[in-house]
């Protein structure tokens, strides 16, 4: 937890674009972490297949293949400290409040009922038999969407090439 805590904290000081997607690749993965402690491997795998493997792999490919325009490197400023410490403190204390404040004893975790029981490998036929055109279609955009960012990237190269 602390280092989730650490790389996310990282992330609000880093000017440095290719640095924060990368804490944000460890961020992601020690939240992974404590899912599994948690219990919930199915909310694990899925936060690393579709963060960690998807979204921002996609994520760091497009920042590494336009992250330099020119001799100048692309940099993130940060704006509004004091407002983004308020509105994450304000959020903390509300979502502590709410932990708090929950009766965890009048929910069912503790009842054995079948209708109650995860089965994975169920889950796991529904989604890859029913829902398997919207893999799909999710797949082909990101690839569509690494395509346009070497796309974009490649034509900024050549008009650059083309000026000097």
């Amino acid at each position: 937890m602390v280092l989730a805590a650490g790389s996310a904290v990282f992330i609000m000081f880093t000017k440095n674009i290719l640095y924060a997607a990368l804490a944000l690749m460890v961020t992601f993965l020690s939240l992974a972490v404590i899912f599994i402690f948690l219990g919930a491997e199915f909310v694990a795998i899925t936060q690393i297949l579709v963060y960690v493997g998807g979204i921002l792999i996609l994520l760091v490919f497009g920042i590494m293949l336009t992250n330099k325009t020119g001799s100048t490197q692309v940099l993130s400023l940060t704006y509004n400290k004091v407002l983004g410490f308020l509105a994450s403190g304000a959020l903390f204390i509300i979502l502590f409040k709410g932990i708090t404040l929950a009766n965890f004893a009048a929910l069912d975790w503790n009842k054995e009922s079948e209708s109650l029981e995860p089965s994975i490998a169920k889950f796991g036929q529904i989604l890859m038999t029913d829902y398997v055109i919207a893999f799909e279609i999710i797949g082909l955009l990101l690839l569509l969407a690494l395509i346009g960012a070497v796309r974009i990237a490649g034509k900024a190269r050549k008009e650059a090439d083309h000026g000097t």
